[in-house]
């Protein structure tokens, strides 16, 4: 007896069905003169899906799936359908080259199946992401380590119903949280893109993904930031917003065309990563009271040195909440404000519109303030005005990109500042560098000896100070590498200072167009400890390691 399978015959109907439909629109297209396309198995841009939201696209009964550039392939079920047209004028009047196919009722169906993969359950509005309290308590918990954000990201990507990418999104931003990353990086290379955090100033391998799970996570981003999804053969720099119990974390998202794709750089501008107390910056006693003694003076100028990255701005902001006080007009210049203090005017310089640092300044001196913060002095109109703020009765702080302390003066005059207005207006300049600190959970006491030794012996034998005399020589600590610090050996930074005054014999130097080597010969006898002499205190004091020292401080040049 043959038996009758009622369910193999229903699929072999709807298969008969759904080709007499392909074949039907095929015979409408071309009695219309239109292109026609089956979706079933084709490949779908993910980007161009998005050019039209999915609530937009369903109404209008249309989709784009191809993107080239300002030209793109639009599947339609019917051009002449008045949804469908003013739909299609829409993209026409934002500069799209378009080409309508017909298709079928199942070839739309399955391009808006795509949403599924890049729109997220809740919608967010660009420049603002929402991930709920809940949600990074929940993976606070859980991650602790590389390992843990690594597990996270493949559970989620793994999920046999299929993953949302807002979901990968908020692991990768939470975990990057959690671990207090400074920036996440997405770097595609040759067979997979590479996810990397920059823990304490050192980037950190996390997981390789594959190449379709990033592009469904680069055009989220782009979504996000208020990027082009459409370009990507140039860079582009947006932003977006991350709210945690209430407070407003900023992602300043950078996307770089590569070889093998844009690779994207997101940067963490986490208040609590940078709100540190003067107290705890790691200045060595003698010169922390040198600059306690500065911040009290009614003018004049202090700065802060070194190259990105290097805590100039978090450093600012310590001597900003340690001046502030109800009675005192506080402003400040920068770019971006990082970190919101009460009672301080802040703005945020914006150089697309014309807002520069310097029209910036100009503008708060007409406030009245005590006290004026810009963020940085890179061009000679803000330079000038800066330091005449400084020599009429405003008390001035800001930052260079110069090597040393040494080197801020000859930057100064190298941006046309005349002599005598800088030693009449620059009373501190300061250099700084971060160093990883040993994570006391795992370092490891060690001898020294061979070129560790010798430099540790000669950068203490020349300190002038006399209270590290006495420091011991001959130890000190080497990192391991624990649970508690990711394997790393280091948990947390420490600044490295160096600080230069304005003296009589420096105020001489200044006339004769000194080179840095001569404004550190003037500044001999201040007392104050180099960066490299700080480094080796602190190393000797099992603050931090000497390849850290070696890594962040030229030794050679400053020998």
């Amino acid at each position: 007896m043959i038996e009758f399978d009622e369910d193999k015959q229903k699929l072999k109907l709807a298969g008969l069905r759904e080709r007499e439909e392909e074949d039907f629109v095929q015979s409408v297209a071309a009695k219309r003169g239109l292109q026609y396309i089956d979706l079933t198995h084709l490949p779908v841009n993910l980007e161009a899906l998005q050019l039209i939201p999915e609530a937009e696209a369903k109404a209008a009964y249309l989709g784009v799936f191809q993107l080239d550039k300002k030209k793109i392939s639009v599947a339609a079920l019917d051009p002449d359908e008045q949804k469908t047209k003013t739909a299609l004028e829409a993209l026409t009047k934002r500069g799209f080259g378009i080409t309508v196919f017909l298709v079928s009722h199942q070839s739309l169906n399955r391009l808006f199946s795509f949403y599924a993969q890049v729109i997220p359950e809740k919608e967010t509005k660009t420049g603002s992401f929402d991930i709920s309290t809940e949600e990074i308590t929940k993976i606070a918990k859980t991650v602790h380590t590389a390992s843990d954000i690594k597990a996270s990201i493949t559970e989620v990507i793994g999920k046999k119903t299929g993953f949302q990418t807002t979901s990968v999104v908020e692991v990768i931003l939470a975990g990057a949280l959690a671990l207090k990353a400074s920036d996440i990086h997405m770097e595609p290379e040759e067979k997979q893109v590479r996810l990397r955090y920059r823990l304490d100033g050192v980037l950190n391998d996390i997981l390789d993904f594959s190449y379709e799970t990033y592009r469904y996570i680069l055009s989220r981003i782009k979504l996000i930031s208020g990027l082009k999804l459409n370009v990507q053969t140039v860079a582009q720099d947006g932003r977006f917003s991350i709210f945690v119990n209430e407070q407003e974390i900023e992602i300043r998202t950078s996307v770089l065309p590569g070889a093998y794709g844009e690779s994207i750089v997101l940067r963490v501008l986490n208040p609590d990563a940078i709100s540190v107390p003067m107290e705890e910056l790691g200045i060595e006693p003698n010169l922390y009271k040198i600059l306690e003694k500065e911040l009290k003076r009614p003018n004049g100028m202090i700065l802060t040195t070194g190259p990105t990255g290097s805590g100039k701005t978090t450093t600012l902001y310590a001597f900003l909440k340690k001046v502030y006080e109800p009675g005192v007009k506080v402003i400040t210049i920068e770019d971006p404000v990082e970190y919101h203090i009460k009672g301080i005017v802040q703005t945020q310089t914006d150089p697309e519109k014309g807002y520069t640092f310097s029209d910036g300044l100009r503008a708060a001196l007409r406030q009245d303030p005590d006290i004026i913060m810009v963020g940085e002095i890179r061009d000679p109109e803000t330079a000038q005005t800066a330091v005449n703020a400084a020599s009429t009765g405003h008390l001035v702080f800001s930052t260079l990109h110069t090597n040393n302390a040494a080197g801020t003066f000859p930057r100064f005059l190298g941006l046309g500042v005349n002599p005598k207005v800088i030693s009449s207006s620059v009373t501190t300049a300061m250099a700084q560098r971060l160093a990883r600190k040993l994570c006391t959970n795992c370092r490891k006491e060690m001898v020294l000896d061979g070129e560790d030794k010798k430099l540790v012996e000669k950068v203490m034998n020349g300190i002038p100070i006399s209270e590290y005399k006495d420091v011991p020589k001959e130890k000190a600590y080497t990192s391991v590498g624990c649970e508690k610090c990711n394997m790393t050996g280091y948990k947390g930074r420490v600044g490295l200072y160096e600080a230069i005054l304005m003296s009589s014999k420096i105020e001489q130097v200044i006339l004769q167009n000194p080179s840095e080597r001569e404004i550190k010969l003037a500044a001999k006898d201040q007392g104050i400890l180099t960066m490299l002499e700080d480094g080796v205190v602190k190393v000797l004091k099992g603050v931090t390691s000497m390849d850290e020292v070696r890594r962040v401080i030229d030794v050679d040049s400053e020998l």
